[in-house]
């Protein structure tokens, strides 16, 4: 399809095309390369180069690579935010389910950045594979970071789209039209696995000449437990889940033990340490796209997606995106230490008295700006509703903080009118390998083997309060958090698979809010469709932008496959269910 290539790859293709006839002066024209000419040990790095500098061209914060656009606006964590419902309205689109066309802009867009990404890595495949490993001793390597880098993209348009045609490097150009989006659910799966297979196979176990950008076995491995268990709940046509794979859980559980006791890669003490330029690529990291600053270009190697989420306030100016939701902000609140399953949602929290009145998990301050408390850690640097939000009246007061860096930190970057940072985005962390793994016990029926990986969460949690202290170092909220106790004279849980898994559940949410992840997580379990309908029922009495978003079952959970790109194979792609 032409919009699975953009002007770069076709540019290179254009240098991989056979010279004119020799007959024209018996030469080949200028500014032309043969593709014998291109096919040497040289090129071959620059286009494996090439291939990751994708990953991180996220200058197009309209369509991203970071999943907050859909997995936070679709899974109830966050409001879009902004000037209004029409500013970037396909996000607004995307956060009330409603007027969804298969037309709309933001998913063409989403799906041309992914396979865009994907052209890159199959190019340096192919060259790749042409060398012998005489002329190129890291070949086999090199296939492999190109296979996992493909594989990412590969994952992201799977748990958008569901079915996607899944071309590699043996598809010509010439034949992509005959590819279909008609491999089914398990069998698109496989594709990706096999993928991540060959990498955790053929990747070394640590970073080669200090290259921390390329991911090791390790990281290889955590991908594919990732990715195995989203494929172990198996769905059907309408997207619930009629299997779980216990085979798939039981292969989850080796690799995920695996690389917690052999990558050595480890929790962070404090949980705040994830989310600073200071500390990236640090002990909790198993692979994240990195950017640069200060690297003699004007502006850096940038990290794009996160340009419209910074405050209002004169030190940054722009442009109020990525707004948590009430009811996010709500679910921190905590009850005798633990979450308050049942009536979290009861109480709202709001600003520095609301978090001061309530006892709440201290990840609440990691994650959402909120008024009256310290920005980014720091004291003096108050947050204010009023004045720091873009549209309080629409999106009320809350900001995203994750993503964003303090206006004197060595990696920001202003690129005006927007502002930005150099800071690395985290693809895979150690608590997410735990967590995986503790889910994975849970639907193993092994829930008391997964008591202890949450509770190392939960206690790492709350220990993560030193950089939550105002001017004077007193504590900025009434922060409780407490380990799930299941038997003896402290018990404060009947702990059984069930409760295990809203347990599970729940700790992803705190653990990963604000960072793309809920609307998947959801979706793998079945239950998307009746949470976010529970959601916007009280959420649309709090923000009125909500009053017409409803998720209909069967087909919101995915996003339709573009209108565009159907036509464009002439109707060889099938469109999603309710489309």
């Amino acid at each position: 399809m032409k919009l699975i290539i953009n002007s770069i790859t076709t540019c290179i293709l254009l240098l991989l095309a056979t010279a004119c006839s020799e007959s024209f002066l018996e030469r080949t024209p200028k500014g032309i390369l043969s593709e014998e000419q291109l096919s040497t040990p040289e090129n071959a790095e620059k286009m494996v180069i090439a291939a990751y500098s994708a990953q991180g061209k996220e200058k197009y914060y309209l369509h991203p690579l970071t999943p907050w656009p859909y997995g936070d606006l679709r899974g109830g964590d966050a409001y879009k935010g902004g000037a209004g419902v029409g500013d970037l309205p396909e996000w607004n689109i995307a956060e009330t389910f409603s007027n969804m066309t298969t037309d709309e802009a933001g998913v063409q867009g989403k799906w041309n950045v992914e396979y865009n990404t994907i052209s890159r890595t199959n190019l340096a495949l192919g060259i790749l594979n042409k060398m012998t490993d005489d002329q190129m001793p890291n070949k086999t390597m090199r296939i492999a970071e190109m296979r996992f880098l493909r594989s990412n993209n590969y994952f992201w348009l799977k748990v958008n789209f569901k079915h996607v045609p899944f071309i590699d490097e043996t598809v010509p150009v010439d034949q992509y039209n005959t590819v279909g989006n008609d491999l089914g659910d398990q069998e698109l799966w496989n594709k990706i696995i096999d993928d991540l297979r060959f990498a955790a196979e053929n990747l070394p176990a640590t970073h080669v000449d200090g290259a921390v950008g390329r991911p090791t076995k390790y990281a290889a491995k955590a991908y594919l437990a990732k990715v195995l268990l989203f494929a172990a709940y198996e769905q059907n046509a309408t997207h619930e889940v009629i299997h779980i794979n216990k085979e798939k859980l039981t292969e989850v559980v080796a690799l995920c033990q695996d690389v917690v006791s052999s990558s050595g890669k480890a929790l962070f003490n404090d949980f705040g340490d994830n989310f600073g330029c200071e500390t990236q690529n640090g002990i909790e990291s198993l692979w994240a796209i990195q950017f640069s600053h200060d690297d003699g270009t004007p502006r850096g190697n940038i990290n794009g997606t996160t340009m419209v989420s910074y405050p209002m306030v004169a030190e940054y100016g722009c442009c109020g995106y990525h707004s948590p939701s009430q009811n996010l902000v709500n679910a921190f609140r905590t009850k005798n230490g633990l979450p308050d399953f049942d009536n979290y949602n009861t109480v709202n929290i709001n600003g520095a008295q609301g978090v001061k009145a309530n006892p709440v998990d201290p990840r609440l301050l990691h994650t959402v700006a909120m008024d009256g408390v310290p920005y980014k850690y720091k004291a003096d640097f108050i947050f204010n509703e009023k004045t720091w939000t873009r549209q309080y009246e629409t999106y009320g007061g809350f900001m995203s903080m994750k993503e964003t860096v303090i206006y004197d930190s060595p990696c920001y970057q202003p690129v005006n009118p927007w502002k930005d940072s150099s800071k690395n985005r985290d693809v895979l962390r150690m608590d997410d390998v735990i967590l995986w793994l503790a889910e994975a016990l849970i639907q193993l029926d092994r829930p008391n083997e997964a008591l202890p990986l949450i509770n190392q969460i939960r206690e790492r949690a709350a220990k993560s309060t030193g950089k939550l202290v105002d001017v004077k170092g007193m504590p900025t909220g009434n922060f409780d958090i407490k380990p799930y106790i299941a038997t003896g004279a402290g018990k404060n849980i009947d702990w059984s698979k069930a409760t295990a898994f809203k347990a599970l559940q729940w700790e992803r949410r705190l653990e990963f809010a604000c960072e793309g992840f809920r609307a998947y997580d959801l979706m793998r379990w079945g239950i998307m469709a009746e949470t976010i309908n529970q959601y916007f029922q009280v959420e649309k009495t709090r923000r009125p932008h909500l009053a017409s978003a409803s998720f209909t079952k069967g087909r919101d959970e995915f996003l339709p496959i573009p209108k565009k790109q159907i036509d464009l194979s002439k109707g060889l792609y099938k469109q999603n269910t309710g489309y």
